[in-house]
């Protein structure tokens, strides 16, 4: 409900009855007593109190984090070397017992009746062994709804050679933030062996609104520069124009470069206003580029092996599948109570009801 609709002189009929219609916070403390009123204000600066306490709590998560990091890096780095074929697992370290064996057993059998038919093509061509995960960061990219609608088709050779994606955390001391590093091999394409993008945090309640703080939250973030190759800059387009001369009226042909869609523009992202102030389009830009960072950190570097075979995705459609369905149940449960009410005895009233209060969303 929001607080602060619904106002009326008769909003409360008393300090401690049940209200008839929404009323505005404000107008429900002009209601309270002032006695009473001066110990809810010593109440809401124990909420401040509470809201700190909790500022406190979320640093320590981030040093957690931080901690641990560290324990999981070693099993991220051999991740890296088995994408990029540098090291070959172990026969042991290559089982895994799947819940679908059976079916992938069945689909062996197939394949082996087909493999006795071009056994000869096969004799005379020697199988490719592929080295590593061919596409593994690429596959991952294509297949991830958030991340394949900043993809170009241009982008695509690029991020073949993509090797490893990090999440490195602030050390102590240091304001509240975390970078990615996109980490790639020798390319035609840029000199950069690493790319990165920070992302700035706050994590403490605000002075003017300490009661809608809800832990941290991405408040800026800052990309790198990208050393091109002449004429590989994917991020800008070159584009023909013709003018004609107003005197001579001769005409020339000018060339000149323009902003081009492409995954890289990530790497120069748009800036928090210092006042707060931004035009509609840039805050919305500002805010799905925070999400993505979120997405990368928190889903795709711990998980990115699940995302490679689609397991995750499956994980996260259930998941929306599953907030979908209670969803459906609640608007069911609130028609089925109005049948409830029409079902009654009907008492004529002289006041028509007022409307069921919304859920904020």
């Amino acid at each position: 409900m929001d607080a602060n609709k619904g106002k009326g002189e008769q909003g409360m009929q008393n300090p401690g009855g049940q209200m008839d219609r929404p009323v505005s916070f404000h107008f429900m403390e002009s209601m309270l007593p002032k006695a009473v009123k001066r110990r809810v204000h010593a109440l809401k600066r124990l909420q401040v109190q509470c809201a700190n306490i909790e500022a406190k709590f979320y640093e320590e998560v981030h040093e957690l984090e931080r901690k641990y990091a560290a324990l999981y890096q070693p099993l991220f780095d051999k991740r890296r070397d088995i994408v990029t074929g540098t090291v070959e697992p172990t026969d042991e370290e290559c089982e895994w017992h799947s819940d679908r064996e059976e079916e992938e057993e069945l689909a062996e059998e197939v394949k082996e009746k087909a493999a006795i038919e071009d056994a000869k093509k096969e004799e005379a061509t020697p199988e490719e062994d592929p080295k590593g995960i061919p596409e593994f960061w690429l596959t991952i990219f294509k297949t991830v709804d958030m991340l394949s609608d900043m993809l170009q088709e241009h982008d695509e050779p690029i991020l073949k050679h993509l090797k490893d994606i990090q999440v490195k955390f602030s050390e102590p001391g240091q304001p509240m933030s975390f970078t990615l590093e996109f980490h790639f091999e020798s390319n035609g394409y840029f000199n950069n062996a690493v790319l990165t993008k920070v992302y700035k945090m706050k994590s403490e309640p605000d002075a003017s609104e300490p009661f809608s703080f809800e832990g941290p939250e991405i408040i800026d973030c800052e990309g790198c520069q990208i050393d091109w190759h002449k004429g590989k800059d994917v991020t800008v387009k070159t584009i023909k124009k013709k003018q004609k001369h107003k005197g001579r009226g001769t005409v020339r042909t000018v060339t000149k470069q323009v902003p081009n869609d492409s995954f890289f523009n990530f790497f120069n992202p748009v800036k928090a206003s210092p006042d707060g102030e931004m035009d509609e389009d840039s805050e919305f830009t500002l805010a799905t580029d925070f999400e993505i960072g979120h997405f990368f950190r928190e889903r795709i570097v711990p998980r990115a092996v699940l995302y490679f075979t689609g397991e995750a995705l499956e994980d996260d459609e259930s998941f929306e599948e599953e907030e979908l369905e209670e969803g459906d149940e609640e608007e069911q449960d609130d028609e089925g109570d109005d049948d409830d009410d029409d079902e009654g005895d009907f008492v004529p009233k002289k006041e028509q009801p007022q409307p069921a209060e919304c859920k904020q969303q």
